[in-house]
Formats: structure tokens, C-alpha cells, sequence
């Protein structure tokens, strides 16, 4: 399993302004083969951070996640919006274990 963390910062309004973006980026890649999870979460302590939190089955998938319409979408929809992306890295993982 891949799991991608990353961040971006939002300027003055980007969330709203951004929202059905967002929203529907969320929803698209939560549909593609391979997407065990696909999350945007705004930090409680710094509004202006965002968190993306996301699981693929392997490699390939997230690849493929990239050529997808719906990415290019994004990407454009972004390009008018105060948002930068200011970290994201992937990890390889086992299917992980219950914490508690």
C-alpha cells in the first residue's frame, strides 16, 4: 500500500472559493480503481493549512491517479486559487494493524 501525506497552504478565502473543487476532486479519486482513501482536512489550530491524506494499493494506481481527467480539472481549478502545495511525500506501507 502507498500512503501520501501532504499539505498546502490556503490564502484568504481559497477554501470557499475552491470548495466545489475540492469537493469534487475528493469524490472522483475515491472512485478510481486502486483509491483505498482520499481525504482533505482543514488543520483546527491553523485554518490556513490543509492536510491530504491519501491510501492507493500500490505504485500503479496512484500513477494512474494522475493521468485522470478529473486531476487535470483540478490542477486547473487550483491555478486560479491561493494554494500551495508546500509538502507531500508517499510511503510504502503494510495494510497496518489495529492501534488499540
Amino acid at each position: 500500500m502507498l500512503i501520501v501525506l501532504a499539505e498546502a497552504k490556503l490564502g484568504e478565502g481559497a477554501l470557499e472559493a475552491g470548495r466545489a473543487a475540492f469537493t469534487s476532486m475528493v469524490e472522483a479519486s475515491r472512485k478510481e480503481d486502486g483509491c483505498i482513501s482520499y481525504a482533505y482536512a482543514q488543520d483546527v489550530i491553523d485554518p490556513s493549512t490543509l492536510h491530504i491524506t491519501e491510501k492507493w494499493v500500490d505504485e500503479a494506481a496512484l500513477v494512474s491517479h494522475f493521468q485522470e481527467p478529473h486531476m487535470a480539472a483540478f490542477q486547473k481549478a487550483l491555478a486560479s486559487l491561493d494554494v500551495k502545495v508546500t509538502e507531500a511525500l508517499k510511503f510504502q506501507a503494510d495494510d497496518g494493524a489495529p492501534l488499540l
